[in-house]
């Protein structure tokens, strides 16, 4: 299987809910037969309390309880992805909310328990084995209290405040993956030399889709079998059309295996959070500006997205970025890989909201707070776009403000937005 259609998968997997409850399906029809087997060896059983028919009452009722919590868990789902649609963004179903194993693994819970509770009834009389119905006592005990805990989680899931940071962390754990390497271990960046016309140029000929992760080695390892150097013209996160150019190959010396080369390249009919450095910031900043639609008007929303931006790019302006090639272990340039810089996250994170949130004394407040401290605590080669971001935020608080004294609050740097009192005030 090549790694592209293993990958695939694996994301397929990863954000589907229907998975855990059907591996709680098979795992309940391995338990059930287990649990049988081992009562008719074990010389005690332990006893149980109620009658046969009172037994049955409390087996169905667990059945109706656990029919019950499953309903509960999907229509909540869907509610949930209705809420983020419209107030959010849709982007967050795949990357928050199809992904919370707390959510998959406690529908697997219900589901187990239905099961399970289904078999005790069918193996109920005056000689079944006691001991899965002590089991399925305890089962539906648990599926009580982790309904109970699935409300109070689920409420706390769907704040804003929570899903951002959540995102947040992702993009965190993204960007240590795609730059490991902190900013003080290199002062210069690896790029490619001129590449002229290619030997080889190899298109995409799948269905159209987007770049949503590659597999180094495998194209690095393939390029030294073949002595040549391989460019991935999108990027991660590129929509690729038919057609359109997907590697192309310099200085081949040995004939190429092109399978393996396409195969190593996934791709997907949308963005993934895995490999995609931006990505997490381009949730952010859509939640940010739905927030600051006229329909929606929630800039203390578009604060808690700036807060988790702030985060993100202290940590981005901290790592080694701007290596545009790979080596392979014998350094020499096999594969050149382009992955965004620092302009690019700047312009990401601050030119939509400036756009859209200049106008609000929340967001400029605020978007200045961030500005300042990443000027003020990353170093003197990341300050560039930062100070322009600046001055754009400060020709829009002109545009938009004609008093002077709405101009000064506008032009305050707050970390709460309104209310915190302005950064440099503070001592």
């Amino acid at each position: 299987m090549a790694w592209s259609r293993w990958y695939g998968i694996r994301s397929y997997v990863g954000s589907s809910l229907w998975v855990v409850p059907f591996i709680a399906l098979v795992l309940e029809q391995i338990v059930l037969r287990g649990v049988i087997v081992l009562s008719d060896k074990l010389d005690w059983t332990p006893l149980w309390p109620l009658a046969q028919e009172a037994t049955a009452t409390a087996l169905q009722t667990i059945i109706t309880l656990s029919l019950s919590f499953l309903v509960f868990t999907f229509g909540s789902i869907l509610v949930a992805i209705q809420v983020a649609s419209g107030q959010l963004t849709p982007r967050i179903i795949a990357t928050a909310l199809l992904r919370d194993n707390v959510i998959r693994l406690t529908a697997g819970l219900f589901v187990f328990t239905l099961l399970f509770a289904i078999g005790a009834v069918a193996r109920l009389g005056p000689s079944g084995p006691r001991l899965i119905l002590w089991l399925a006592g305890f089962l539906g005990l648990a599926s009580i209290a982790a309904f109970l805990y699935l409300i109070d989680y689920a409420a706390r899931l769907l704040r804003p405040g929570s899903i951002l940071w959540r995102i947040a962390e992702d993009g965190r754990k993204v960007v240590r993956d795609v730059y490991p390497r902190p900013i003080r271990d290199a002062e210069g960046g690896l790029r490619p030399p001129p590449l002229g016309e290619p030997d080889l140029a190899i298109p995409h000929a799948g269905a159209a889709a987007v770049v949503i992760a590659v597999n180094i080695p495998a194209l690095v390892a393939e390029a030294r079998r073949a002595d040549c150097l391989v460019e991935l013209v999108p990027r991660v996160g590129d929509f690729v059309g038919v057609g359109d150019p997907l590697l192309r190959l310099f200085g081949v010396r040995q004939a190429v295996d092109q399978k393996r080369l396409t195969g190593s390249v996934a791709l997907a009919p949308e963005r993934t959070i895995e490999q995609d450095a931006t990505f997490a910031l381009r949730v952010i900043v859509d939640v940010a500006i739905k927030a600051l639609s006229p329909a929606i008007n929630d800039p203390t929303t578009g604060v808690l997205a700036i807060d988790q931006l702030h985060r993100l790019l202290r940590m981005i302006g901290q790592r080694h970025l701007h290596d545009e090639i790979v080596a392979d272990a014998d350094g020499k340039g096999r594969l050149v890989l382009r992955t965004p810089n620092w302009d690019d996250f700047v312009q990401l994170a601050c030119s939509e909201i400036r756009l859209y949130g200049s106008g609000n004394f929340q967001i400029a407040r605020r978007l200045r707070a961030m500005i300042e401290d990443l000027i003020a605590n990353l170093p003197e080669r990341r300050r560039s776009p930062l100070r322009q971001e600046l001055r754009l935020l400060d020709q829009a608080i002109d545009r938009f403000y004609f008093s002077p004294e709405d101009q000064a609050l506008a032009r305050a740097p707050d970390m709460q937005g309104l209310g915190g009192g302005s950064v440099a005030g503070r001592t």
